[in-house]
């Protein structure tokens, strides 16, 4: 990936941090929770508030935090623009992202995951390049290879069968991008597995094996046990599943979409956004061992961020 920026000691600035969406359990929480501690580790002052007092900069890892009038030099992390992209799709995200959006393009720094998410944000939000960093995700510490015991536990628990394809995400309401329906009707020969927290339509999906929201332990366990993790999205900002799949050592089947590319390249096998069967082949055809996973972490990304608030500040 191109556009990154780095850091190695982190300036002396004062950070308001907006932590809200650290306790929940999609992936825009992942992003806060790993970059929060990350931030931590590397040094500098972080503050938990989505109200900036007495701050150099305020960051929102959220859009939902993002201000109109911010009394200090802002910064948000832009994670996809999928509602705007999709308005028919998205029309009451859409409507709620409305304003969210003039925040975003009035932000002094944007800090989005991927080449293909910065293409958007100034192609739909007409953001200057220049205002924009591309800091990739990770995989959290916990999400690495599982042994034997900690697999053959985990299948008991929620009842999994020896082989089976892996979904991960968030089922608490229909995302037409993820096409989980779609995936569960397509046809395949081995067991499907949702993991993640779900709605009651999610409890409707023919054929596959519900597990909920897990912890990090079981979900590393889940990942490691798995033949492949299938990830039919036909539309990412960056596609964290893929990458924590790799760094447990599972194979993955993806879509071949622009940010899924560009994060993944040849780690993955990819297919056409049109053929989920296709797709749901590739992944039981897949051998391991699985290549590893992109190098960068979560420290990584805190070092790139504190020269992005240093940047925000000077701005």
């Amino acid at each position: 990936m191109s556009s990154l920026v780095s850091c190695d000691d982190p300036p002396l600035v004062r950070i308001a941090f907006d932590s809200r969406p650290a306790k929940h359990t999609h992936g825009i929480g992942r992003y806060a929770r790993c970059l929060l501690e990350a931030l931590r580790d590397t040094g500098g002052e972080v503050v938990e508030t989505h109200k900036p007092r007495n701050c150099e900069v305020f960051h929102s890892p959220w859009i939902d935090g993002a201000m109109l009038r911010c009394p200090v030099p802002m910064v948000v992390t832009l994670h996809d623009l999928v509602p705007l992209k999709r308005r028919g799709e998205y029309l009451r995200s859409g409507l709620r992202f409305r304003l969210r959006y003039l925040a975003v393009q009035r932000a002094t720094r944007v800090i989005v995951p991927t080449n293909a998410v910065a293409d958007d944000a100034v192609k739909e939000l007409g953001i200057p390049r220049d205002r924009i960093a591309v800091i990739p995700e990770a995989p959290a510490p916990e999400l690495r290879p599982r042994g034997e015991d900690e697999v053959r536990a985990v299948r008991q628990r929620f009842r999994l069968p020896d082989h089976y394809l892996l979904w991960v995400g968030r089922m608490t309401r229909p995302d037409p991008r993820k096409r989980v329906a779609a995936l569960a009707r397509a046809r395949r020969t081995m067991p499907l597995v949702l993991v993640g927290p779900t709605g009651p339509w999610a409890h409707d999906l023919p054929d596959v094996t519900l597990t909920g929201a897990l912890s990090d332990d079981d979900l590393a366990a889940i990942y490691s046990g798995a033949h492949a993790l299938v990830f039919p999205s036909d539309d990412e900002g960056f596609g964290l599943p893929p990458v924590e799949a790799l760094a447990c050592g599972t194979p993955v089947a993806a879509c071949d979409v622009p940010a899924v590319r560009e994060v993944l390249g040849e780690r993955a096998i990819l297919r056409s956004v049109d053929d989920l069967e296709g797709l749901l082949a590739a992944a039981e055809s897949a051998q391991r061992p699985a290549p590893p996973p992109p190098s960068w972490t979560w420290n990584d990304a805190a070092a790139a961020t504190w020269e992005v608030y240093a940047q925000a500040a000077a701005a």
